[in-house]
């Protein structure tokens, strides 16, 4: 985390791109683009400002917003929770829906429903989320209308208490589903391919001939096909963030998405720092989850 903590400082310092224009406007005055640079201390040497930087992320300062003019601590807050909503809902989605299909697709292997769930996988996986978001706004939302166009909420109506929780609910289904899609066909796929192997092994031709029933059989050859896909699902947790960005814009959700693209465009270097920073960990603290569920599904597996 420190090391890309600095890293992340250095390439977006040297990315392309002048904050004090983004703030100032093209047309501005060269004492004006003068006082911004000094405002927010871009005039000072990089080193300097990335000492700066370091020694008050240690004091939990994440610095002022260029844009919003207050807190970046407090700015990343207040779109935490949709992001975390929407991030979390794709998550549970893909994960428990697609160790279902792959258990499914495992068992119907030479049948139709098996062969049209691996082909439905493979496109899945194939599509893009910016791109299946745009067919699923077009087809769900404005052709049909059974679902919001955007938003998290409906501006026109106001709800409160239950009808507010049914409004979030039904303006969260479709980018979830979105966001979802590509990390359902991987673990589909996945619990799959281990299913297929593992139901050959000694063990579970064992437990056959002991007269268990099949479900008990695949059950007990689940818990060693989760291990890799365990390490898939943690690995590729921090994926959901990027992937929220492209779908958070298309659906107009107001989560960290929007947020990371409107301060690329800005050059909003403190609210930048502290998303990739809040990203960093996000990944440090999914992987190490995911390292300690390894003992929960495998007891030959001991930490000190």
């Amino acid at each position: 985390m420190a090391g890309l903590l600095v890293l992340n400082f250095c390439i977006i310092h040297l990315a392309p791109g002048d904050p004090a224009i983004a703030l100032g406007g093209e047309h501005g005055d060269a004492a004006y683009y003068a006082f911004l640079r000094s405002r927010f201390g871009l005039d000072r040497p990089l080193p300097e400002q990335l000492l700066t930087y370091v020694s008050n992320v240690l004091h939990g300062d994440l610095g002022t917003s260029f844009v919003h003019g207050r807190s970046v601590t407090r700015v990343i807050a207040e779109r935490v929770p949709a992001t975390l909503l929407l991030v979390g809902t794709a998550l549970v989605l893909s994960s428990v829906a697609g160790v279902a299909l792959g258990i499914l697709a495992a068992g119907f292997r030479r049948r139709s429903v098996g062969v049209t769930l691996n082909v439905a996988a493979l496109l899945g996986y194939a599509t893009p989320s910016f791109w299946l978001g745009q067919i699923a706004l077009l087809a769900l939302a404005v052709g049909t209308g059974l679902f919001p166009v955007q938003g998290m909420t409906d501006a026109r109506h106001p709800q409160t208490g239950l009808a507010h929780l049914a409004d979030v609910l039904h303006h969260l289904v479709l980018p979830a589903v979105v966001l979802a899609i590509n990390e359902l066909a991987l673990t589909m796929r996945l619990v799959r391919t281990g299913l297929l192997e593992a139901l050959g092994a000694d063990y579970v031709r064992a437990a056959r001939a002991k007269g268990l029933p099949e479900a008990l059989v695949v059950r007990h050859a689940l818990r060693n096909v989760m291990l890799p896909v365990l390490t898939v699902i943690g690995s590729r947790a921090g994926m959901f963030l990027s992937g929220a960005v492209l779908v958070e814009v298309v659906f107009a959700w107001p989560g960290l998405g929007r947020l990371l693209l409107s301060s690329l465009l800005s050059r909003d270097y403190p609210v930048l720092l502290g998303m990739f920073l809040i990203m960093s960990v996000g990944v440090v603290l999914a992987n190490l989850i995911t390292d300690l569920t390894y003992a929960r599904l495998d007891p030959r597996i001991r930490y000190q």
